[in-house]
């Protein structure tokens, strides 16, 4: 037989699109060539397909060969197709059975012994392969990222002669196994930074356990040296772990991404850090192929942007959409992807370019025009996204020697209940209700209402930030088991929307 299919899988965004590999020999000159809008990488998986074959012993068909990467339209790039381009040779050429492939999706890069290399991007690949019913072989050193998919069938293989004794029914190729270190992340074990570390700074442990508890973005504003690097470490140790579609989402980015993933890592919400100089694409992903940015690699965790306003302004602007709808859209020419971003924001800032802005020891000597340039890097629309902006004081050296407060434990077990209440309520966290869930799940009584719309128009807030006093003051009384929202809550939620009053005469910090 002359032709031969093998089933193999692309890399899209974070998805996995089916790639039909299919190999023709036909008569004419000796050679080889690769169609279906391939791209260099692919290209050059002739010569080590080529290579690989000899070097195992087969023998390579002094023929024409076509191989064709269907459907022709979709952009193919890196060495993920190796194996299944040398499987397709075999099985065209008579020296393995062709039926024996129908079942089976084949990804690896070959190396010019024949030995079998790790690829990126596997887990999306173990995903579509599970819902397609069919067993997917990849590199043996892929195996313990593949295995994170339950109920995969996924084979491993040291080298193309490995998987070809498979097929003809003359060796067994390993299942994946999941690493032990599995469990235990996924029972939410933590042994990051404890709050503890944490001495003096009661309103913003309070507000980090409200943000911890809602989902809800948060800025924090202080001198240098006032602990706000360190309180917003503080804070993956104080959410749950993810649960088993969410740590996958999270995984596969990841993967895409090259980076390694890890079992030990496997259901921690990520905590991505990006210096000030990042650029767009750094941040919101993209590149001629699309990549996840660091906003994608944060999702179903936490982005932690420090000197706010250090950042490139049309870098910053470009959090907006995703901030709302949780997903990034990039279009190339070439191609397009969407890939999940569904992160929680935390951002820290000086209070004006000194830093030292209200600080009792008066060494600030910024001007107001100076403040006010300073702040209005960041834009309004940005600020307010974010639903809870708190002052971090410099604390007196008393303060430091003082005893440690609650351990990160302790407060994530509150954070956990308060999750638990609004998950059973409405399903979803209280930083993400709709328009129409507020109008169920936090109403006011008639008085209150009436205090958030002074509020309101004393401080000139949008709509969109009425919805998100409205969010954190439901969080406020999830946290104390409260079945409505009390004046309490409500007087809170609207304190931590300190910088709007501050925005149009420049940053002094306390009132």
């Amino acid at each position: 037989m002359s032709l031969a299919i093998v089933r193999s899988r692309a890399q899209v965004g974070v998805e996995a699109p089916p790639v039909d590999v299919e190999v023709h020999l036909a008569g004419g000159l000796p050679g080889t060539a690769v169609v279906g809008l391939p791209e260099a990488a692919v290209r050059e998986a002739r010569d080590r397909v080529k290579a690989a074959l000899q070097n195992g012993a087969f023998e390579y068909p002094q023929r024409r060969v076509t191989i064709s990467l269907a459907p022709a339209d979709l952009p193919k790039d890196g060495s993920r197709f190796d194996l299944a381009m040398a499987l397709g040779v075999l099985a065209a050429s008579g020296q393995l059975p062709p039926p024996a492939l129908a079942a089976h999706e084949f990804l690896g890069e070959l190396a010019l012994s024949g030995e079998l290399r790790a690829i990126t991007g596997v887990l999306p690949a173990v995903l579509m392969a599970r819902r397609a019913r069919r067993t997917l072989v990849v590199p043996e050193a892929n195996g313990a990222e593949a295995a994170l998919v339950a109920d995969a069938d996924v084979r491993t293989a040291r080298s193309l002669l490995d998987v070809c004794a498979w097929l003809r029914g003359r060796g067994e190729l390993p299942r994946a196994v999941a690493a032990p270190t599995v469990e235990r992340a996924s029972a939410g074990a933590t042994d990051g930074p404890d709050l503890a570390d944490v001495r003096g700074q009661p309103l913003a442990r309070r507000a980090l356990e409200v943000a911890a508890a809602g989902g809800h973005n948060l800025l924090l504003i202080g001198p240098p040296g006032s602990g706000k690097t360190l309180l917003a470490s503080r804070l993956p140790a104080l959410l749950p772990p993810l649960d088993e579609d969410s740590a996958l989402e999270a995984a596969a980015i990841a993967s895409v991404a090259g980076l390694p993933v890890t079992p030990a890592d496997y259901g921690r919400p990520p905590f991505r850090h990006p210096h000030h100089s990042a650029s767009a694409i750094a941040l919101v992903g993209g590149g001629p192929r699309p990549r996840p940015g660091e906003i994608s690699l944060a999702h179903a965790g936490v982005l932690f942007l420090d000197e706010l306003p250090e950042f490139d302004r049309r870098v910053l602007e470009m959090l907006r959409e995703p901030l709302e709808s949780g997903r990034i859209h990039i279009s190339r020419a070439a191609c397009q992807a969407e890939f999940p971003a569904r992160f929680q924001l935390v951002a820290a800032m000086n209070p004006c370019p000194c830093g030292y802005s209200g600080d009792a020891s008066g060494r600030c000597r910024c001007n107001t025009e100076a403040i006010r340039r300073y702040t209005g890097r960041v834009s309004g629309p940005l600020i307010d996204r974010i639903d809870m902006h708190v002052e971090v004081p410099r604390l007196p050296h008393a303060a430091l020697r003082g005893p440690p407060g609650e351990s990160s434990a302790v407060v994530a077990a509150r954070v956990h209940a308060a999750r638990a209440v609004q998950m059973a309520r409405s399903g979803i966290l209280n930083a993400r209700l709709a328009a129409r869930d507020l109008e169920r799940h936090c109403t006011l009584r008639p008085a209150d209402q009436l205090l958030l719309e002074r509020a309101i128009e004393r401080l000139g807030l949008s709509a969109r930030a009425w919805h998100r006093i409205l969010r954190v003051a439901r969080t406020l009384a999830d946290i104390e088991g409260r079945d409505g929202i009390h004046t309490a809550h409500l007087t809170e939620a609207i304190g931590y929307r300190r910088l709007d009053r501050h925005r149009d005469e420049g940053y002094q910090g306390k009132d």
